[in-house]
């Protein structure tokens, strides 16, 4: 009877204790799990305080606009020098998208360099930077620097969390830097799933990422944070057929023009204006970089002024006409919106080109469709230029159609999109071999490590004094 009751309470003590471990691993990976919330919840947050920004400098820009025509003859020429001297004041790793920054901060060591283009604080100026940009009337997006902003704020806060041994103690800065910036998009275009197509795509290319599961619950978490607080609705509104007749025609005549437009717009901002001046010229350019963006902000005042305002911002409003078959394009207004773009990036100032691009494929899509006047399912040419030229700009041919697929709700022409993605990507190769953001992340890479090297000398040699 004693051997039976000793034998009964050593084997309740022992699942005992084998439940209490149980509980205590479970309770650990739920606390991890709710601080990666916190984490995702944040880069969210930033994301939709961002977006709430330049919706309202787009619409206001819009109203300035129309009750003065005056207005963007002012604001651009004065007001990108000024963005253009904040910028190089108080933030200089924040000009232009924000993804090549976070490229080139995957790419290197680990230290003080990995944080400089992407600290918290100076990270930060780019949301103020790039609304003002887009009040005055610049043709950039917000969907770059809300993945510079996402990372700068995941890094932030996983460095926190690990100080204190709370959570992220198996991930490196790399991780929360990709989950980061990966949210950052997911979050920006209301699009979970293009947010880890994207981080695999593109921050996983010549890096080596682990991809532990924490990362892309992050990247989830960000992108159903925003559908949890703005609902389920697609970035852009529109109703799609089947597909049309003759559909393979049309997906490759819309690659092969958006490839060659897309193709010569990488290699542009790659080139920068130095390269269309002649040689004797190009020298001044490096050397007035303020007057360079007034002129580049009166070139982007003629071309709206010319359109009748429907290049300026990021062009939101004039593709989602498109997408229901309500656009009447002004002639011309893909070109226009093409070069005003280029001269935006060229000003210097903070701003994306992500979603412009997607405009500048919207505006192509909706000009081959009233040149061939297709009428009926003019939308579907719309959606696959979209992706087409976004493609050929980037060269992430599966990131630019899950984007446009889940913005639009069109997951029955994912095949077609993917089609016309990889065509527009291969022609593009022809014009720019390298892709856009990874070209761009290796100059900022080189600008980081001469920096950090220059100051290293400067203290050495006031320690040899």
């Amino acid at each position: 009877m004693n051997n039976t009751f000793t034998h009964f309470h050593r084997r309740l003590r022992y699942i005992y204790h084998h439940k209490s471990r149980q509980v205590r691993r479970l309770s650990h990976k739920w606390v991890a799990l709710f601080y990666a919330f916190i984490g995702a919840s944040l880069v969210a947050g930033a994301s939709m305080l961002f977006a709430y920004m330049a919706e309202w400098a787009l619409h206001k820009n819009t109203a300035l606009v129309k009750q003065y025509p005056w207005f963007a003859w002012v604001a651009l020429p004065l007001g990108l020098p000024l963005i253009l001297w904040l910028t190089r004041t108080f933030a200089p790793y924040t000009a232009g998208s924000g993804i090549p920054q976070v490229l080139a901060s995957l790419s290197l060591p680990y230290g003080k360099p990995k944080k400089r283009a992407v600290g918290f604080r100076e990270t930060l100026y780019k949301i103020p930077l790039t609304f003002l940009g887009m009040l005055a009337g610049a043709s950039i997006g917000r969907e770059g620097p809300s993945v510079q902003v996402g990372a700068a704020v995941m890094a932030s806060w996983g460095r926190w969390c690990k100080k204190r041994n709370l959570a992220f103690t198996g991930l490196q800065d790399n991780d929360l830097l990709a989950a980061g910036a990966a949210g950052g998009l997911a979050a920006a275009f209301n699009a979970p799933l293009a947010g880890v197509i994207f981080a695999i795509e593109e921050m996983g290319r010549g890096v080596m990422l682990r991809w532990e599961r924490t990362i892309f619950i992050c990247i989830l978490m960000a992108g159903f944070v925003q559908v949890a607080m703005n609902g389920n609705n697609p970035y852009f509104y529109g109703f799609f057929g089947v597909a049309l007749p003759n559909m393979f025609v049309w997906v490759i005549v819309g690659a092969l023009v958006c490839g060659v437009a897309g193709g010569l717009f990488a290699r542009l901002l790659l080139k920068g204006a130095a390269w269309v001046m002649p040689k004797r010229s190009r020298a001044w350019v490096g050397k007035h970089p303020f007057l360079l963006a007034a002129i580049m902000g009166l070139l982007i005042a003629a071309i709206g002024t010319l359109s009748g305002g429907d290049t300026f911002g990021t062009g939101y409003h004039q593709v989602s006409d498109a997408l229901r078959g309500s656009y009447d394009a002004p002639m011309g207004v893909a070109l226009g919106k093409w070069l005003a773009t280029i001269f935006s990036y060229w000003a210097g100032i903070p701003g994306g080109i992500f979603t412009p691009s997607l405009t500048i494929g919207g505006m192509i899509g909706q000009q081959i469709a009233d040149w061939t006047h297709l009428g009926t399912g003019s939308n579907v040419v719309v959606l696959i230029c979209m992706v087409a030229f976004l493609s050929a700009a980037t060269q992430s041919p599966l990131t630019a159609s899950v984007v446009v697929m889940e913005m639009t709700g069109s997951q029955h022409l994912l095949i077609w999109l993917l089609l016309g993605g990889l065509v527009a990507a291969i022609v593009s190769r022809q014009f720019c071999p390298k892709p856009f953001y990874h070209a761009a992340a290796a100059r900022f890479r080189q600008r980081i490590l001469d920096d950090c090297t220059s100051k290293q000398t400067v203290l050495l040699i006031e320690y040899k004094k």
